[in-house]
């Protein structure tokens, strides 16, 4: 029985960092709603709280029996809301801080002699991110861990395997957090870290087998790593039982529908090609508005999608390439959406098809990860990511033909350059955004009034945060001059140095 970590989720921006960080440890975990822990479930090996949007007194606030945790006996381990949840359920106080605390602080006093703590010394730099302090802890919580501004910074309660941390050891900025989260998971709950690419493949066969046995399975394919590494792994379960259908929306990358189509020949997959590029640039006329072009594609994706698959007979479940991010920004636990995904709805409902989604807790860089250790190749399993509406979502305004394929030739120069300069594969993902306005130039003796193109490349682990690329301002001269150069109608190039928070990686 795989051995697991429980995350319970209550909101936090950075829950899906905690689950990361224990996957880096070679253990299997997973995040669930706050209210849903699962009492049937043996393989549980310890539980994380996670931080939470909001204070422990709110009526609002999401609340579970933290008592009815303790008495299963698993190690738990509170980080930040978790931490002052805890200690508010059994009677201590938790106020709003004089001043809310934000960024690095050191640890002036650690006990270094408790589990949580081994080997991570007095002045190591944590992070914190809270506006809620604990002010005073109930009997038989003591206090393990200060900083300057935070005298409750850890504490454990006599007896129990059960700690509460202020700060977040999942954040990168935590210079000790590894190290207590490795102390939690490894020394404390006892994880064999077995859990790898190479397991991950072995029971997700078995249990795909077990799932569809002889039924017939289509998948949306889209070129990108995700829906690759899904369909060689339902291959290797199911084999000509799967039928993929690509389809190109007409959105997508310069010469990217041959291309993808070439590199699916050598991996034995069975894929039908379909180009309804003039369906969607129809349904997409006037639209402006970034959720409605997403909507518009889901469904036309939908649609197209539909009439191929009835051409497969007797087919029961749609597979997709979801992965935990998708899931994560389509719909956050306080119900807030931050963006739609098409990957992710309305084509089970519509089809009558049961969804099979095997990547659905992995993040990014697992995926590639598990195609490695597939045989895919690396040409596949590096390609950046790229939204499932494509350019469309890289257009600022309404979407034509003459606009894609202005944007279509800025991104190519883009890419291509990356790969010349040996950048490609520093940089997590990049991309051309055509912009809404236009500017004044002057080529040769002429004026001209032309578009803007804006350029993005950033860095990351898991698209959780992000920062933006400091690519070379030679490479980037030589690009700006190219685009301008050689494409129709642009006579600007900007560079874009936001980070996620608090930009997205997507400009739409």
């Amino acid at each position: 029985m795989q051995q697991k970590i429980i995350i319970l989720d209550f909101g936090s921006q950075t829950t899906q960092l905690i689950g990361r960080r224990v996957r880096e440890l070679n253990t299997y975990c997973e995040i669930v709603p706050y209210n849903k822990f699962p009492e049937s479930d043996n393989s549980v090996i310890g539980v994380i709280l996670s931080g939470s949007p909001f204070s422990v007194y709110d009526e609002k606030a999401f609340k579970v029996d933290v008592n009815a945790l303790r008495a299963k006996g698993l190690p738990i381990l509170g980080i930040c809301y978790g931490a002052q949840l805890m200690a508010w359920e059994n009677g201590g106080n938790v106020e709003s801080a004089p001043s809310r605390e934000y960024g690095r602080a050191r640890l002036d006093m650690v006990q270094e002699s408790n589990p949580l703590l081994a080997n991570i010394e007095k002045g190591a730099q944590v992070w914190m991110s809270h506006g809620d302090t604990i002010t005073s802890l109930p009997a038989g919580f003591n206090i393990v861990a200060s900083t300057a501004e935070v005298p409750v910074a850890a504490y454990q309660i006599e007896g129990e395997r059960t700690w509460g941390v202020q700060f977040h050891p999942e954040v990168y900025h935590s210079e000790c957090g590894m190290q207590l989260l490795r102390n939690f998971v490894v020394d404390v709950c006892g994880s064999k870290c077995d859990w790898s690419a190479e397991s991950f493949i072995d029971s997700t066969v078995r249990e795909l087998r077990s799932q569809l046995g002889d039924d017939k399975v289509v998948l949306g394919l889209s070129g990108g790593v995700d829906s690759t590494v899904a369909a060689v792994l339902l291959n290797k379960a199911i084999g000509k039982n799967l039928t993929c259908i690509f389809v190109d929306h007409g959105m997508l990358r310069k010469n990217e529908f041959t291309d993808v189509m070439k590199a699916y020949e050598g991996l034995g997959l069975n894929v039908i090609g379909v180009d309804a590029s003039a369906e969607f640039f129809a349904e997409l006329a006037g639209v402006t508005d970034p959720e409605r072009k997403r909507k518009i594609i889901g469904k036309g994706f939908i649609d197209v999608f539909d009439r191929e698959a009835h051409k497969v007979s007797d087919v029961k479940w749609l597979a997709q390439g979801t992965i935990y991010p998708d899931c994560i920004e389509s719909l956050s636990i306080t119900g807030t959406v931050i963006k739609s995904h098409h990957n992710v709805g309305g084509l089970p409902e519509k089809m009558n098809l049961k969804l099979c989604e095997p990547l659905r807790l992995l993040f990014k860089d697992e995926v590639r990860a598990v195609g490695r250790a597939l045989g895919i190749p690396d040409r596949l399993i590096k390609r950046h990511p790229f939204p499932g509406p494509g350019l469309a979502v890289r257009i600022l305004g309404d979407i034509t033909p003459e606009k894609v394929a202005i944007l279509q030739e800025a991104d190519n120069i883009f890419i291509e350059g990356l790969r010349e300069w040996d950048l490609y594969d520093k940089v997590w993902q990049a991309g051309a955004i055509l912009l809404p306005v236009q500017s004044v130039g002057v080529m040769g003796d002429e004026r001209t009034y032309e578009r803007a193109v804006a350029l993005r490349a950033v860095t990351s682990t898991d698209a959780m945060t992000a920062d933006w690329a400091h690519l070379p301002y030679e490479f980037l001269a030589k690009v700006s001059n190219e685009i301008i150069n050689k494409v129709r109608g642009v006579n600007r190039v900007c560079y874009d140095i936001s980070s996620k928070p608090p930009a997205t990686i997507e400009w739409e």
